[in-house]
């Protein structure tokens, strides 16, 4: 599939060969973008709002699929469906201040499995959320298939709180941290997270669009250099330099697998009112599509979540606008370009 800077150079080499050198070409062939698969997780239980639960549901009937199939009808298409869970019995063994722990345990578990699956099978794994609890199991598994992962955090949250820190117990404001190795010291033994080990350093982590960050949260990133670009950085360099700066910050080599996992409350909450922790001042919808166009761009992306969509929230309205923003993030994603496909015109063209 070629859309882009990847047609332009066919354009100018002719004969359909790409203008790349053996390394880049290299680079394009770890991911192979014409197998997709979808993974729903319809779970709530990492905060208190209902409804967020149904943002799969919601995304599938939006029309994701048919969306995604547009970009070229020889993409393979493969819906894994929901994952489902049955609480473990923690059996009185609880973690201080972690609310609903058995459940996040016993459902990221689940898709930590089901996304290493999706990634072995050689697809662009998709996510849907769900909140960003799931997020523990998403990026789990796709450090299971791929050890070098670079992960771009695009939320209003920085999600770095630990179980002593938080101000809620709310786990959908602790993945971050239960992730990166660097803050492994930071935590009690957690029952029912054997499973996840913290192996990624946060120094291959990025946030970008955060405006809504507990004071931890702020002296975490400070302490450890993480990068990160809040709404005051995409207004000074703009969002085209903030995606180049930040994957240089955590890819300079261009060589790891990619992972964006995507809160919806990134956006304004004028673009995407549907969603339980929404923070005025957010990301454009323009802003957040360049965010996935550039992501796809590298050859690297493997893995996207996209979290925290609630059709229980707002007006038939605000969720329809929701619903929408959430489908052209994920088509960027899978390679949508704004200027037009053209997948399915390249044996034409050469003609």
């Amino acid at each position: 599939m070629l859309c882009g800077k990847h047609f332009a150079s066919l354009m100018r080499t002719g004969g359909g060969r790409r203008s790349l050198s053996t390394d880049r070409l290299e680079k394009f062939k770890k991911i192979n973008y014409g197998k997709i698969g979808i993974v729903g997780v319809p779970f709530e239980k990492g905060q208190r709002k209902k409804g967020v639960g149904l943002g799969p549901k919601a995304i599938r009937e939006a029309g994701l699929i048919d969306s995604i199939q547009e970009i070229s009808n020889k993409l393979d298409i493969r819906d894994y469906g929901d994952i489902q869970y049955e609480a473990l019995n923690l059996q009185g063994r609880l973690a201080t201040n972690m609310k609903k722990l058995e459940h996040v345990a016993s459902c990221t578990k689940l898709l930590s499995q089901r996304v290493t699956q999706v990634l072995n099978e050689d697809r662009l794994c998709l996510t849907l959320g769900g909140d960003h609890a799931i997020a523990i199991g998403s990026i789990d598994g796709h450090l299971k298939h791929c050890s070098d992962v670079g992960v771009i955090w695009v939320d209003a949250h920085a999600d770095l709180n630990t179980n002593s820190t938080s101000p809620s117990g709310n786990i959908h404001g602790m993945p971050v941290a239960l992730l990166a190795k660097e803050l492994a010291d930071y935590w009690p033994y957690i029952p029912g997270m054997d499973w996840q080990e913290p192996i990624i350093s946060i120094k291959n982590m990025v946030y970008i669009g955060l405006r809504s960050v507990d004071p931890y949260e702020r002296v975490i990133i400070e302490k450890f250099g993480i990068h990160a670009f809040g709404m005051r950085e995409v207004e000074r360099y703009g969002i085209k330099d903030v995606m180049r700066m930040a994957l240089e910050r955590i890819d300079p080599e261009q060589k790891r697998s990619l992972h964006v996992s995507y809160d919806i409350d990134s956006l304004d909450v004028l673009e995407a009112p549907s969603t339980g922790t929404g923070v005025r001042g957010g990301l454009t919808l323009r802003e957040g599509i360049y965010i996935m166009e550039e992501a796809y761009n590298t050859g690297r992306l493997a893995a996207v979540d996209l979290v925290e969509v609630n059709p229980g929230v707002g007006t038939a309205d605000d969720v329809r606008k929701t619903l929408d923003a959430a489908i052209h993030l994920l088509v960027a994603a899978c390679g949508h370009s704004r200027i037009g496909d053209i997948a399915d015109m390249v044996d034409l063209i050469k003609k």
